[in-house]
């Protein structure tokens, strides 16, 4: 089983499209995938098509009081999500020194999820308590990227995070990166994708992700790319990103 933190905390650089997206294309392949929705505001779960949110999810998980499995709900075949549950927030408030704040959700993995293939978690855009869960629980990140500056100053500060991480868990993350919201005809992209070759060489995954008004439309209707438009663009780049993703495929040389 592969644990994957989906983590970037910058905002608006696509984690939470890429998450439904890429986990649904995973399980559309035959894999078993389970997501679990660890921004308190739950956007995940909405653009499954969950609406009407049942009071706990990974929060409970979490704290002991649930197993993961008991929260999981089927939203696709072999795929099941995690929501967020209405009492994450809380756990970004705990204190004390006899609690092992970090662990908690390694914890949680432990158990109830031995037959699934992949475990993704996205993450919320911060550098808070939950993030550090998801970072202690994973040795594998995939890292949403848009092609402009302040993302590249965003991704800095990222990696200057794992960094310090990988000190302290005396451990070296598998890192991806996905082009998110790509435009081909813009001159920064062109230039930023080339900065981040140069920087993360074998690391960013071979297909990117264009910018696309159909990946904004779709969590409206509770759908993914692959439902609300099969034939598209976009729903065939996802494809291949999951292929990308599972078999290791990565992009060489400028752009």
């Amino acid at each position: 089983m592969r644990v994957v933190a989906i983590v970037n905390q910058k905002g608006g650089v696509g984690k939470t499209t890429t998450s439904a997206n890429l986990c649904h294309a995973i399980a559309e392949s035959g894999k078993k995938v389970t997501v679990i929705d660890l921004d308190p505001q739950g956007h995940l779960a909405v653009s499954l098509g969950i609406r009407l949110q049942r009071h706990s999810g990974i929060d409970e998980a979490m704290m002991g009081e649930k197993t993961i499995q008991q929260q999981a709900i089927p939203v696709r075949n072999n795929l099941q999500l995690v929501t967020s549950g209405s009492r994450l927030r809380e756990i970004e408030q705990l204190t004390g020194k006899g609690v092992h704040r970090g662990d908690l959700l390694k914890n949680a993995l432990q158990e109830g999820l031995e037959d699934q293939d992949f475990v993704f978690i996205d993450c919320p855009p911060s550098s808070g308590l939950l993030v550090v869960n998801a970072l202690f629980a994973t040795d594998e990140l995939l890292i949403p990227m848009t092609s402009d500056f302040l993302a590249l100053q965003g991704l800095s500060h990222l990696m200057g995070t794992v960094k310090k991480f990988e000190k302290v868990l005396k451990k070296q993350y598998k890192s991806w990166l996905v082009i998110s919201r790509y435009t081909p005809n813009r001159k920064i992209s062109k230039q930023v994708l080339n900065v981040l070759l140069s920087h993360f060489p074998e690391q960013i995954l071979a297909t990117v992700i264009r910018e696309t008004t159909l990946l904004a439309e779709c969590p409206s209707f509770g759908q993914t790319i692959l439902e609300y438009s099969p034939g598209s663009r976009s729903a065939k780049e996802f494809r291949k990103l999951a292929n990308d993703f599972m078999e290791g495929r990565v992009m060489y040389g400028k752009k």
